[in-house]
């Protein structure tokens, strides 16, 4: 990379907040094209789990996570990290991930972090609405490589697609890496009259339909994922 992309990238990441409104918070780095800071999330049993927060203009949020020496979770959504550090009452990451400003421990949805994250879930409500269409995605399931039994996901938000679509592109998914609760192999699998109910709003029972299957949109494509899927989108949007 030239030195020009360099310094129009670090350009990039300093012009996202204004310096007074990051001055008080812990490890900040500005970087290229993002903004780094420390974050972390209290687990009352295993105490506070440590990691560096990544805030990107398009509004993706990245979490590297530092809890152990050895621990290699990279690029984790706040929803996955806060699932990792053993949060008790998960699904609230906006609340339970915090950064430190001036000392003390802050809920993300607190800060200025959150901006081009917030811009970004506007501006797809609003893409949405103009084209007269609201992106519905029904319940899937994703099953254990250890027992078969399958996990309902649900898709009703960004986070909860992304959370999805990791799970499906792990060829090693087990029960214990169901995002909202700590299960195990031994929780029973929902029963099959309840899982033909799956969201959809034209039919409770349906199978599948224009109304409630989607074939790619910005709520369940992710450009920094490299999987083939999402690079097609994202090359075709941008096309």
């Amino acid at each position: 990379m030239s030195s020009s992309v360099e310094e129009e990238e670090i350009q990039c990441g300093s012009r996202l907040f204004e310096e007074e409104e990051l001055q008080e918070m812990s490890g900040v780095i500005v970087g290229g094209g993002y903004v780094e800071v420390m974050c972390g999330c209290t687990s009352h049993r295993y105490g506070d789990a440590v990691a560096r927060l990544r805030v990107f203009p398009n509004g993706d949020l990245e979490i590297s996570c530092e809890c152990t020496p050895g621990c290699d979770e990279d690029k984790l959504t706040p929803a996955a990290f806060e699932k990792h550090s053993g949060r008790e009452t998960a699904r609230k990451w906006k609340n339970n991930v915090w950064v430190i400003v001036g000392g003390e421990k802050v809920p993300l949805s607190k800060t200025v972090l959150l901006k081009y994250y917030n811009e970004s879930s506007k501006k797809l409500k609003r893409s949405n609405k103009s084209q007269g269409t609201k992106v519905l995605h029904r319940d899937e399931f994703v099953g254990c490589i250890e027992c078969g039994k399958e996990r309902r996901f649900r898709l009703r938000s960004r986070d909860e697609c992304r959370l999805h679509h990791n799970a499906m592109a792990d060829p090693n998914w087990k029960c214990s890496d169901f995002p909202y609760d700590k299960i195990t192999c031994e929780a029973e699998e929902e029963r099959g009259s309840r899982k033909v109910y799956k969201g959809c709003t034209r039919s409770p029972t349906c199978k599948g339909c224009t109304s409630c299957v989607c074939f790619g949109c910005e709520l369940c494509r992710f450009s920094d994922c490299s999987c083939q899927t999402c690079v097609d989108f994202t090359s075709n949007v941008k096309a």
